[in-house]
């Protein structure tokens, strides 16, 4: 599933959710990890509009983690490699 995450066609996907499941695979349940199943068989194009906030989720689509990924992507730094996050925009460490 990391693989997937990581490598899903579009850079800006491959970076937003494959950073999100880089840092919180290994903490799962396997109720989050069925989801996120889910969430890595939905399109990139519907994903970035989604996780940058452009458009909502669709109410039938939304699960708790999704909305998590969701609220951590409106973050400022979010998308990032982790050795770029500074945590305050314009600010590189």
């Amino acid at each position: 599933m990391l693989f997937r995450a990581l490598h899903r066609g579009t850079k800006e996907c491959d970076l937003m959710l494959g950073g999100y499941v880089s840092r919180h695979i290994a903490g799962m349940s396997a109720a989050e990890l069925d989801q996120l199943e889910a969430i890595l068989d939905l399109p990139d194009v519907d994903l970035t509009d989604w996780l940058t906030g452009r458009h909502p989720v669709p109410a039938d689509l939304r699960n708790p983690l999704l909305d998590r990924i969701v609220a951590e992507m409106m973050k400022p730094g979010a998308g990032l490699p982790d050795h770029l996050r500074s945590g305050r925009p314009g600010e590189l460490p």
